[in-house]
């Protein structure tokens, strides 16, 4: 990925402008910016565009927009490599996403949120998505259908990335629980042992901060160029334990919007890239361990991952441009809302296609038929695989249900004639009926 040009610095610039006596259009610039609604360009890509303009030059234009961007920013507590703090500010996109965001995922007018009950079906498809599409970006090889078919029967990974799949499910899963404990050192080094647990190339790195010896830098894959270097490894200890102030909401003086903190969780934790690997795994980790932290439950099914992973470029220029660019975060913070925006947006589509086939299903059984959702799922799944196998324990796993629960939805499949029972060593598998279309009716 080409490096983005830094841009000029603004201060001397503006010095000039003084000199010319044309500060007056030299602010308007700057007031013109932050009225903008649309993108929010950095320099690399703002140069192709501009023009020598009202006396101008395009470099003069730039630093009166970012003299109005620094004007109204804010520091974090996260500071660069120099010492100089990241900053941000909410632009008028920013509060719009914002509050969407709030709307869709239940801090809104019940008619506009989307409720527990649409969603609880789809837990499993949810964190499936999220483990194998955070897995993809670190460069796991694993299919959908593999994913599903391995976290599903709860069989034993056959790969190192297949591992990273089941850790990043596991994690997920665990994240409902740790949500309830503030963050602390510990537990981010809790959150990476789960992560990366049997994939690192010496397991006793599992949860442990890098240390001297480490060569960690993150590099471009294709030319080798060093694209970041994180803080040294003795400046760890005292930059995590302001990180975690920071997420327990004692880093800061007044309000920070949840979702915000969150995102910025998230850079935070790949800025000063803790570990030797995981980082990212743990970072977005941490996104949803904040968020679920702070009330937003809808988090626990939709997948930032899969928005990522559809522009894995887009991502990690967010980061570059707001390291090139005065630690300017407003750059990763606006493409994380758009991110999560689209992971709403594409969690509710599908709730709504999956509605609609179970819906076609449910008319086409028949009279009288009172099938249940996870039923449907099955027969759904069996129609298009008639040679796969369920078991108790891997229809449990997909619909997040009881045992029992589990048992008996197989159990009244098979007196109704449309699966058929058999023993694997000791454990019962069930399997579609040879004309289960027939039966059905379809």
């Amino acid at each position: 990925m080409k490096f983005p040009q830094s841009p000029p610095t603004w201060q001397p610039l503006l010095d000039r402008v003084i000199q010319q006596g044309t500060v007056d259009v030299f602010m308007e610039y700057g007031h013109q910016d932050a009225l903008k609604s649309g993108c929010y360009l950095h320099w690399d890509e703002f140069r192709y565009g501009a023009a020598d303009k009202d006396g101008l030059t395009k470099e003069e234009q730039w630093a009166a927009i970012r003299m109005g961007r620094s004007m109204r920013s804010q520091p974090i507590p996260l500071v660069d490599l120099k010492g100089q703090a990241f900053t941000f500010f909410l632009t008028s996109k920013a509060f719009g996403l914002l509050r969407e965001i709030d709307l869709r995922s239940g801090a809104g007018p019940s008619g506009s949120a989307m409720v527990r009950e649409e969603t609880s079906g789809y837990e499993f498809d949810s964190l499936v998505e999220e483990a194998l599409t955070s897995s993809q970006l670190e460069g796991a090889v694993v299919t959908r259908s593999e994913a599903r078919e391995m976290i599903r029967s709860q069989r034993t990974p056959a790969t190192e990335h297949e591992r990273m799949v089941m850790n990043n499910y596991r994690t997920m899963r665990l994240l409902a629980e740790l949500k309830e404990h503030p963050l602390t050192p510990e537990l981010i080094l809790r959150i990476h042992r789960e992560v990366t647990a049997g994939t690192l190339q010496s397991p006793a790195r599992d949860g442990e901060f890098r240390t001297a010896a480490d060569d960690v830098r993150v590099e471009d894959e294709e030319s080798g160029e060093v694209l970041h270097t994180p803080p040294a490894d003795s400046l760890l200890p005292g930059r995590i334990e302001k990180l975690c102030d920071f997420a327990n909401e004692q880093g800061t003086h007044g309000f920070m919007h949840p979702v915000l903190r969150a995102i910025l969780l998230h850079f935070w934790i790949a800025y000063d890239h803790p570990f030797v690997d995981g980082n990212g795994r743990t970072a977005r980790a941490l996104f949803y361990w904040s968020m679920l932290r702070n009330g937003y439950w809808l988090a626990e099914y939709f997948s930032i991952s899969h928005e990522i992973l559809k522009a894995p470029k887009q991502y990690y220029r967010a980061f570059l441009h707001t390291e090139t660019d005065g630690n300017d975060l407003n750059y990763f913070l606006l493409h994380q809302l758009e991110i999560i925006r689209a992971s709403i947006e594409s969690l509710k589509e599908s709730i709504r296609t999956k509605q609609e086939a179970a819906e076609v299903l449910r008319r086409n059984l028949g009279e009288g038929s009172d099938f249940n959702h996870r039923q449907i799922a099955l027969l759904k799944h069996a129609l298009k695989h008639p040679f796969a196998s369920y078991t108790v324990v891997g229809h449990q796993t997909s619909h997040g249900t009881s045992n029992q629960t589990a048992k008996n939805d197989l159990t009244d499949l098979e007196q109704r004639g449309l699966l058929l029972r058999g023993k694997v060593g000791k454990a019962f598998v069930y399997s579609p009926v040879a004309d289960l279309a027939g039966k059905l009716g379809l």
